[in-house]
C-alpha cells in the first residue's frame, strides 16, 4: 500500500512533521552522515560553487535543531516505549503518555524524539516493510474543532481533505489507513489548545479519544502546562488523567547536566576557527542568558554559529553570543530585561 504523499517530490511543504514527507525526512535525517568539516587547506582549495555549497551545507546544519540526549527526552523515551508494550494486548483502555512543562522547555524535542526512537525500533522489527507508517505527528489548531482534528490526521497521511468531506469520511478513511498501515504511536502536540470548558474542546477530545477507541495505538500529548489548561478538568478530565502517564519538563538547573549540554552542542559544531571549550568555559552566562531553557539555548548557539559562517569568523565568542537576539520571555525572567542582558558582557 502507498500513500497519495509518499510519492511526492521533496519541497518546503514536505519538511513539516506534520505531513508523511517531511517526518521521513527528519527520521531520514536524524541517520544520516553528519556533514565533515574540511580542514583549511582543503577549504581553500575548493572552487567558488563547492565553496558555496559546502557553506549552505554548514548552514542547513546549524539551521536544524540539534537534539541532545536530555534526562527528560531519555525519561520520555523510556515511558513511551514502555507504554507501546504494555499496550499491544490492550483491547481497549490503552494508556497514554502526556508532556507537560513550560514554554521553550524541550516538550516538542522529547515527543518527536520519542517517535523517532519508535520508528527506528519498528523498522528494525519489520524490515523492507515500506508500506508501515509505524508514527503519526499532529499539531492541534487553536480552537480546534472535531472536525479539524480529523483533517489533521488526514493531512499527515495525505488523504484528500475536501469542503464536502464531513468529519464521518475523514475518521473513516484515516482509521483505514492506520489500521493497514499498522500506526501503534500517535503524536499530538500543541494539546493545550483543547480546552474541557468550552463545547468545541470537550468534542475535540471526544474525537481524539474516538480515535484512540478505532486505531490500536498508543497516544503521546504535550503541551503547556496541561494541568493547568483545562484538559484534565470535569469528568472528562478524569478519564484523561486515569489513562495518562505525566513526564514534566522544566528549565534545567546549572549542574553537570547543563554543563554536558552545553559539551554537546559544541561538540556538534562546524567552524573553522572555533576552539573547542570555549562554549563550556561560559556555560554559565549562557544559563544566565537562556534561563536554563533547552530552546533559548539551541537558539542562541545555533544562531551564533550561522552569523560565524556568513561574517567568516567561523567561531564563536561572547560578544557573538551577545549578538544574537534572544526571545521575549528569556528576557523577563531576569530583572531589568536588555538591561540585565547587557550586564553579562
Amino acid at each position: 500500500m502507498s500513500t497519495p504523499l509518499a510519492d511526492q517530490p521533496d519541497d518546503d511543504f514536505g519538511r513539516y512533521l506534520t505531513v508523511l514527507p517531511g517526518w521521513r525526512e527528519f527520521v531520514a535525517g536524524a541517520i544520516s552522515e553528519p556533514t565533515a568539516t574540511l580542514t583549511q587547506d582543503e577549504y581553500e582549495a575548493l572552487t567558488k560553487e563547492d565553496r558555496y555549497q559546502y557553506d549552505e551545507d554548514r548552514l542547513d546544519h546549524h539551521a536544524r535543531l540539534q537534539v541532545v540526549a536530555t534526562s527528560t527526552v531519555r525519561h520520555t523515551v523510556t515511558c513511551g516505549r514502555r507504554l507501546i508494550i504494555l499496550n499491544r494486548g490492550a483491547i481497549s483502555a490503552r494508556r497514554g503518555l502526556i508532556v507537560s512543562g513550560p514554554a521553550n522547555t524541550g516538550k516538542t524535542i522529547a515527543l518527536t524524539q520519542l517517535g523517532l526512537a519508535h520508528e527506528l525500533q519498528d523498522r528494525r522489527r519489520h524490515p523492507g516493510q515500506d508500506e508501515r507508517i509505524p508514527v503519526i505527528y499532529i499539531t492541534v489548531p487553536p480552537a480546534a474543532t472535531p472536525r479539524m482534528i480529523a483533517a489533521e490526521f488526514a493531512r499527515f497521511l495525505g488523504l484528500p481533505v475536501l469542503r464536502s468531506s464531513n468529519i464521518t469520511d475523514l475518521t473513516e478513511a484515516v482509521v483505514g489507513v492506520c489500521t493497514k498501515a499498522r500506526t501503534n504511536l500517535i503524536l499530538v502536540d500543541e494539546i493545550h489548545n483543547i480546552s474541557l470548558h468550552t463545547r468545541t474542546g470537550a468534542e475535540a477530545s471526544d474525537t481524539l479519544k474516538y480515535f484512540s477507541e478505532r486505531i490500536p495505538a498508543t497516544f503521546a500529548y504535550a503541551g503547556i502546562d496541561i494541568e493547568d489548561s483545562g484538559l484534565l478538568s470535569g469528568t472528562r478530565g478524569d478519564q484523561i488523567a486515569a489513562r495518562f502517564t505525566s513526564v514534566a519538563t522544566h528549565p534545567f538547573p546549572y549542574n553537570k547536566e547543563w554543563k554536558a549540554l552545553v559539551a554537546q552542542m559544541e561538540a556538534n559544531l562546524l567552524l573553522h576557527q572555533h576552539k573547542p571549550g570555549t562554549l563550556t568555559r561560559l556555560d554559565r552566562f549562557l544559563h544566565t542568558r537562556t534561563g536554563g531553557m533547552i530552546g533559548t539555548l539551541s537558539h542562541q548557539l545555533r544562531g551564533a554559529a550561522v552569523d560565524a559562517i556568513l561574517t567568516g569568523s567561523e567561531k564563536i565568542t561572547k560578544p557573538g553570543l551577545l549578538a544574537v537576539d534572544l526571545d521575549i520571555a528569556s528576557g523577563r525572567k531576569r530583572p531589568g530585561g536588555p538591561s540585565a542582558a547587557a550586564g553579562d558582557q
